[in-house]
Parts: structure tokens; C-alpha cells; sequence
């Protein structure tokens, strides 16, 4: 990890991870918990959120757009908060809905904590105004569809979504999961995925994992570029 110089956000700095370094970060944080499978099964991310951050997730009404926030202290994450709404809704999707946003809150902590804890009072409630201004917080407001996936600028929730891939889904476990649907081409065996299995596995993995289709095909691009089979990618 290093640290850039930031244009969007309060924070004069930002810090900057390559996707493996994020893939890594994730990883060994489940490990320390005790939460790393040893074969493809979902994440238990409301358990890990309460081992690893020592903070119980709390469910509540919160404003319209806002599916949650994780607000700070001096040791880092104070709050990890969820819209009650999305528990309420009581269906599949909203329930792995909740568990992504936990993977989303989960990342601003595993990210961006240290950086927003030796900010602190200076930092005030981060991008939005709802919730206690005393306390430093992240709002994460539910994403418009043609940027949920890619950067629009706000490198904090950008960070924070690719975490919801590594831990929810993380890399060894899904090529496990779909070994039988991998091939090796190549030299050096490099496994891949062919095009025309890509929407299996997208439901094989959301499967395996218990998480929505568009979370698996979002991670399957992490793992298995579309562009490395000549093909568009999402």
C-alpha cells in the first residue's frame, strides 16, 4: 500500500491498493478471525465485522439512499450501522444485499481506517451530513447502476466495493468452486474460464457463496478477465 495525493474527498491523502494487496488484506484479516473456509461456503460477514472490529453491527432507520455507514474513533472503527429497511424486506436478495453491504462497511474499516482514525476531528462526518457530525463516518449511499462497478472519483467507496469481492467471495475459494468448469490453455496452464460457461459459473458461484448474481459476475471479472478471452468486459 502506499499513499496519494487525493482531489475528491476531505482528506489531503489517500491511501492506494492494487487489487491483490486488497485481495490479501481481506484474506488474512478472515484468517486472524478464524473465518477463512476451507472449502466454498458464505462468509460469515456480520460475524467477522464483530470479531475483528470488536463492534456489534447495529441496524437502523437511516435516509432515504443510504444503505449504511461505518463511523470512527480514535482506535479506528466505532460503528458499523445498516439500514433497517433492507433487513425488513425479508426476501433472498435483500438478504445477501445486507451481507454486501457488510463487505462494503467491512472494507472502509480493513482500508481506510487508519487514515480516517489519525484524521479525526478534522475529518468531521465524511461525504454527508445525516447521521451524528460529531462523530467521523463514512455514508454509503445505494450506487446509480452505471457506476456501482467502476471509479467515478470517490476512490473510498471504490476501495471499499472491491473489498466486498475478496471477502465475500475470496480468489482460491472461487476457482475451487468452479474447477470443474476451468480449462488451462497455454504454456503455463493458466487456468480460465471460457466464455461460453461464464453465466454458469456467475450462478455456481452465487450459489456456493450465497450472494447475488451481479456480485458474482462482478467478482468472476476480478478473477477471470473477459478481457483475456478476447471478450468485452462489464
Amino acid at each position: 500500500m502506499k499513499t496519494l495525493r487525493s482531489n475528491a474527498g476531505p482528506l489531503p491523502e489517500r491511501p492506494y491498493y492494487k487489487l491483490s494487496e486488497i485481495e490479501t488484506i481481506c484474506s488474512d484479516a478472515l484468517r486472524d478471525v478464524g473465518l477463512y473456509p476451507e472449502k466454498p461456503e458464505p462468509i460469515r460477514i456480520e460475524r467477522f465485522i464483530e470479531k475483528r472490529f470488536c463492534v456489534r453491527v447495529d441496524y437502523r432507520d437511516l435516509p432515504d439512499g443510504v444503505l449504511g455507514y461505518t463511523a470512527f474513533g480514535p482506535r479506528g472503527v466505532q460503528e458499523v450501522v445498516v439500514s433497517r429497511d433492507l433487513v425488513e424486506n425479508g426476501d433472498r436478495v435483500a438478504e445477501r444485499k445486507v451481507n454486501s453491504t457488510l463487505a462494503h462497511e467491512a472494507g472502509h474499516g480493513l482500508l481506510q481506517g487508519h487514515v480516517i482514525a489519525l484524521a479525526g476531528d478534522r475529518v468531521g462526518t465524511l461525504f454527508g451530513s445525516e447521521v451524528d457530525p460529531k462523530k467521523p463516518a463514512i455514508l454509503c449511499r445505494d450506487p446509480r447502476p452505471q457506476v456501482a462497478r467502476g471509479y467515478d472519483g470517490r476512490w473510498w467507496e471504490f476501495q471499499a466495493n472491491q473489498a466486498i469481492g475478496a471477502l465475500l467471495l475470496p480468489k482460491p475459494l472461487v476457482i475451487q468452486a468452479l474447477a470443474g468448469l476451468l480449462s488451462s490453455p497455454g504454456t503455463f496452464g493458466r487456468q480460465k474460464l471460457p466464455p461460453e460457461l461464464r453465466e454458469r459459473a456467475a450462478r455456481e458461484v452465487a450459489q456456493a457463496f450465497d450472494v447475488n448474481p451481479a456480485v458474482a459476475r462482478i467478482r468472476l471479472e476480478d478473477v477471470f478477465p473477459e478481457a483475456e478471452t478476447g471478450q468485452l468486459t462489464l
